[in-house]
Order: C-alpha cells, then structure tokens, then sequence
C-alpha cells in the first residue's frame, strides 16, 4: 500500500486550485468573483493541509 501522509493531498489540491485562481485573475475577460473564490479556495486548502502535515509529522 502506497503511504501518502495526511494533509498531502489536499495541500497538492490547494496549491491547482489556487493556480488556476491566480491565473483567472491576470485574463480580462475571466469573472473575478470566481477567480476571487477559487484563489481563496485554494489558498485555505493549503492552509489546512500544511496544518495537517505539521500536526501528522513522525
């Protein structure tokens, strides 16, 4: 079985979504609002993975 530490996968989540938020930001033509949100999104999901991997550590 393939160990992935705790906090991992939504820190990797994180960092794609806060990617594409950022990068919805810099296009004219893109909604703000959503790139707004999904920079946040992305941002908290790193956030708490980074919290996860911390608390987790052995």
């Amino acid at each position: 079985m393939i160990h992935i530490r705790e906090g991992l996968i939504p820190t990797a989540l994180g960092t794609a979504v806060t990617a594409t938020g950022y990068a919805m930001k810099q296009n004219r033509k893109s909604n703000k609002m959503v790139a707004n949100t999904l920079f946040g999104f992305g941002l908290a999901h790193i956030v708490l993975g980074v919290i996860d991997l911390v608390e987790h550590r052995h």
